[in-house]
């Protein structure tokens, strides 16, 4: 399955915006974004998109019950 354009960009926008440093869980960053009108189809959804950018580094997984999600400085 292939990314669609824009996904992580929208994410990392909206972090930005709320000021967001904390890691969170992909139910909290999908709130966060339909709150502001830029919400992916689901929570499983901003998970996927997460994990993949994981395997570039631009993301750190934190395995814990349920996965949280750091965005780290450089993509």
């Amino acid at each position: 399955m292939q990314l669609r354009r824009g996904e992580f960009e929208r994410i990392r926008a909206v972090l930005a915006e709320a000021g967001v440093e904390e890691p969170l869980t992909a139910r909290e960053i999908h709130d966060l974004l339909d709150a502001r009108d830029a919400a992916l189809d689901s929570p499983h959804r901003v998970a996927t998109v997460l994990g993949r950018r994981a395997e570039t580094g631009a993301v750190e997984v934190i395995e814990s019950q349920p996965y949280r999600y750091r965005l780290r400085d450089s993509p």
